[in-house]
């Protein structure tokens, strides 16, 4: 059983995109061309006795569900590049509940979390030494295509402030406070001193994207990377200020890792110039 830690107050340590994640991650971070005064990193065979050509086995992903696309993207690249390692599909939910689950115990690889509130839960529970940044994120209002409501803002969204044409209040779905698009909009909606009452509060950002895209909800507020892998079946609509909750996202290898060579390897993998390259292709902003 994995011991359990009362949960962090404080983010996790930041470290720069190619900085290790304890000695395993150190190792796979050389091997990307990390190395003192330019010179050629060390190899995995030499620091390690490993040939990472020949990495085998499964690899155990946990990641946001804002990462969906970038991350399915990047594990069909490094699938790729090893052939003997199979990535199973990713788990993907709302930071906060796949925190929950690696801390009781599941069974993981690597975990990529929305926020650094939750990344700092995993690392105070024992389950990481440390981790780095990869990508960042912010909000727009999800509406249906055309916009039929004319929303232009955060404001249109507050109770009272827009009707549909049969006087209806406009219904707005929102991510749940404890994960990170839920944070992150409570952190606007405050900032902007607005009383909004949402019809529902969801686990993840793709269920509030998806109550918008099937109706059920005039507006949401998700990642603009939701938008945009979202194509025709939503509009967005720009938030003022919406930097000021940018959310960014921590990556780890667990210390307890099944294929901690596999692990140490994707996350350099992310780290890299080319997985960064991915993840700006799929919206996300430079750590």
């Amino acid at each position: 059983m994995i011991p359990q830690h009362p949960a962090a107050t404080t983010p996790p340590r930041r470290r720069s995109r190619l900085a290790g994640v304890g000695a395993a991650i150190a190792a796979a971070a050389l091997l990307a061309g990390c190395a003192a005064g330019g010179q050629p990193a060390p190899s995995p065979t030499e620091r390690t006795g490993a040939d990472e050509s020949a990495l085998t086995g499964e690899l155990t992903i946990y990641a946001a569900a804002s990462l969906s696309g970038a991350f399915d993207e990047l594990a069909a690249r490094f699938e790729a590049e090893h052939p003997g390692v199979d990535v199973v599909p990713i788990t993907y939910d709302g930071s906060s509940v796949l925190a929950t689950q690696l801390i009781e115990g599941a069974p993981a690889d690597v975990f990529a979390s929305a926020d650094e509130k939750n990344m700092a839960k995993v690392l105070d529970a024992g389950l990481a030494e440390s981790a780095d940044d990869v990508a960042t994120n912010v909000l727009e209002i999800a509406v249906a295509p055309g916009n039929p409501l004319g929303i232009d803002g955060l404001d249109a969204l507050a109770d009272g402030a827009t009707t549909t044409a049969d006087d209806r209040p406009a219904t707005v779905v929102l991510c749940a406070p404890e994960v990170p698009c839920g944070a992150a909009s409570q952190r606007l909606i405050q900032a902007a001193g607005l009383t909004l009452t949402p019809a529902s509060e969801e686990q993840n950002v793709t269920a509030v994207l998806t109550k918008v895209k099937s109706g059920e909800a005039d507006a949401g507020l998700v990642y603009v990377t939701d938008v945009a892998a979202a194509g025709d079946a939503v509009e967005g609509v720009g938030i003022a200020n919406a930097a000021d909750a940018t959310n960014v996202y921590p990556l780890t290898a667990l210390t307890a890792a099944p294929n901690p060579e596999a692990a140490a390897a994707f996350v350099a993998f992310v780290t890299s110039k080319a997985g960064q390259r991915v993840l700006a292709s799929f919206g996300f902003g430079a750590p």
